[in-house]
């Protein structure tokens, strides 16, 4: 069996956005929510919105203007301030010494032993070796 679209019908929505109906409750909590999001504005350093607009921005039938990057620096104030730049001295050299590798040279640590769950514990003497391999704390 074969399906069919009946003419005038189709699945895609592609009919136009509705429109915002004008009613006094929606006229007056518009005016309300563009009061506040005029504070916002202000705050923001931004200009304030119109009735039309606002109600434009709500509906998704205005885009947002973005300002450019050269639009930022280009009305950027004198206030900050220049660090000069210092270059690194080169002594012509490596960037650091190797290290020598640590290695015990002492008597007094016999050995290392693992006790819990592959603790390294190192033994001094024959009777801490005896302990630890019963199991000792």
């Amino acid at each position: 069996m074969t399906m069919h679209l009946a003419q005038g019908f189709s699945t895609v929505r592609t009919n136009r956005k509705l429109q915002p109906k004008m009613t006094k409750t929606n006229i007056e909590k518009w005016s309300k929510d563009l009061h506040s999001h005029n504070k916002m504005l202000k705050r923001l350093g931004q200009p304030k919105m119109t009735f039309e607009e606002y109600v434009d921005y709500l509906h998704g039938r205005a885009k947002p203007t973005k300002k450019r990057f050269s639009e930022y620096t280009a009305n950027r104030p004198a206030s900050y301030r220049e660090t000069p730049a210092y270059p690194s001295r080169d002594s012509g050299t490596g960037v650091a010494a190797k290290t020598e590798t640590m290695k015990y040279t002492g008597t007094l640590v016999k050995g290392i032993a693992t006790m819990h769950k592959s603790n390294a514990v190192p033994i001094i003497d024959d009777q801490q070796a005896k302990d630890i391999s019963s199991m000792r704390r």
